[in-house]
């Protein structure tokens, strides 16, 4: 859903309730790159009854929700919704101009009530969306606007795993995953647009496909292109954290621009306590997660970071009083919306039953630094150990598990196979989220290989596996790699 962040318009007139003023490209332009305070004193001068006007009022919103997770300035502005959609209504309906406007003011509020725990009002907003989009579409073919979100959406539609197939075509939600990836590439020949598809396209990459060395490069150069964008600096470290390539996302965040014309982003400090532990450098990760305790308003992410403050100073073999009281913030603050928090969580009430041994810290390092891109020190972790050297089922898969990945990262994939294949025998009886993880890398190299009927067998092998607090995530990468197959 983080895509809904980049939803804008383009800079074709067509009716005088729409119309871009060049102080409302200039407040657009600003806004993409996080320069919220800049962009809304050039919107206060504008006509308020200027949907163009009204669509990025509603975008400088959504950014400062998203931004902050502050939940008493959501329920401040909350109303702000319905404001903007009857004041848009009241516009001509028959310019192009108007469905798409409300179909971004109701995905901006989408995305911000799924950050506040509002899903079912955010489904509804996102399904009204996209009946606006397609609509539009007939209505005008040759709207470029119209097909920045609509691709996004299809492609978003066209990964939902196909138990819940069924949900989406009873709610008139159709798609495919190429149908969005080709109409991205259609509202790119909008100049104004080109920027903001060709970062929504790299983050479908990085989140729904698979993110290759040529989509790495091709994000280099738009972040080398536009230096003075924050919002870009921001995801593009977000996307190499994400594909292992944590030493170029560091690059990007200490590159990023700064002062007080951007948009505070507290959570950068997360992700660069993340990038610090998984180099092993737990001084500097706790100092980062610390700030961003300090700094952050919101509930999510907080179960998370004392996680990680956690595992900083257990790692550090620090005495259990210094590290303990960490665990039990986890259990006791914040909520489990995201992937990250829900991992937390599991983690900290598996500690507070059984403790862990002494085999999981040699895992945990492995893991953080494998996950990284940092194979030599995570092959260093587990080089003295096989897996009879770890005692329980669950220790053996992640071993397993482990192995086979930091290979995979290292391009050694026919040592990796033997290893991922041992973790699924391992998981499958318990259900266990390494057999699932490892079934989809299994899927990437065998698609790899140019081997279809074997990728095919284990995106399907991914699928299979239930409740594991994954599932979302490798779900919908699997059912996306067999779309494409």
């Amino acid at each position: 859903m983080l895509l809904f962040l980049f939803l804008g318009l383009s800079t074709q007139l067509t009716a005088q309730d729409f119309s871009w003023t060049p102080a409302l490209h200039r407040s657009y332009t600003d806004l993409q790159k996080l320069k919220v305070q800049s962009a809304q004193q050039l919107l206060a001068r504008e006509s308020p009854h200027n949907g163009i006007r009204i669509f990025l009022d509603d975008y400088a919103d959504m950014i400062l929700l998203v931004t902050t997770d502050d939940e008493k300035a959501f329920a401040r502005l909350s109303d702000r919704e319905t404001e903007r959609l009857d004041a848009l209504n009241d516009l001509d309906s028959k310019s192009p101009w108007q469905r798409v406007a409300l179909a971004e003011v109701r995905l901006h509020w989408a995305f911000a009530k799924l950050k506040f725990g509002k899903e079912i009002s955010a489904c509804w907003d996102v399904i009204k969306a996209y009946k606006l989009l397609v609509e539009n579409q007939k209505l005008f073919p040759d709207f470029l606007p119209t097909y920045k979100s609509l691709g996004t959406l299809h492609i978003m539609i066209g990964s939902v795993p196909d138990n819940y197939v069924w949900v989406a075509h009873l709610l008139g939600l159709r798609g495919t995953i190429k149908q969005g990836q080709q109409e991205l590439v259609r509202a790119q020949q909008d100049s104004v647009f080109r920027l903001e598809t060709r970062l929504i396209d790299l983050m479908v990459r990085a989140y729904v496909l698979k993110f290759t060395d040529y989509d790495s490069q091709t994000l280099q150069q738009l972040i080398n292109d536009n230096t003075d964008n924050l919002l870009l600096h921001f995801f593009g470290a977000t996307i190499e954290q994400k594909a292992g390539h944590s030493e170029q996302a560091l690059t990007y965040l200490l590159k990023r621009p700064t002062g007080p014309a951007y948009q505070t982003l507290p959570i950068i400090e997360n992700i660069l306590g993340d990038i610090y532990l998984q180099k092993g450098e737990y001084v500097s990760a706790t100092a980062h997660f610390q700030r961003f305790l300090d700094t952050y308003r919101g509930q999510n992410f907080l179960k998370d970071s004392y996680y990680k403050l956690f595992l900083c100073h257990w790692l550090a073999n620090d005495v259990d009083a210094q590290s303990r009281p960490f665990l039990e913030k986890v259990l006791t603050t914040g909520r489990t919306t995201v992937e990250s928090d829900k991992a937390a969580q599991k983690f900290a009430e598996a500690y507070a039953k059984k403790g862990a041994s002494a085999n999981q810290k040699v895992l945990m390092r492995a893991r953080l630094a494998s996950d990284g891109g940092f194979t030599d020190i995570a092959l260093a972790y587990l080089r003295p150990y096989d897996e009879a050297k770890f005692a329980s089922t669950a220790e053996k898969a992640e071993y397993n598990y482990r192995m086979g990945r930091i290979y995979q990262r290292r391009d050694e994939p026919d040592a990796a196979i033997s290893f991922l294949n041992r973790a699924i025998v391992l998981s499958e009886p318990a259900g266990l989220s390494f057999g699932a993880t490892a079934a989809l890398q299994l899927g990437y190299i065998y698609q790899q290989k140019n081997d279809r009927t074997r990728a095919r067998s284990f995106f399907q092998k991914a699928l299979s596996f239930k409740r594991h607090e994954y599932k979302n995530s490798i779900d919908n990468k699997a059912r996306a790699a067999l779309s494409q197959l």
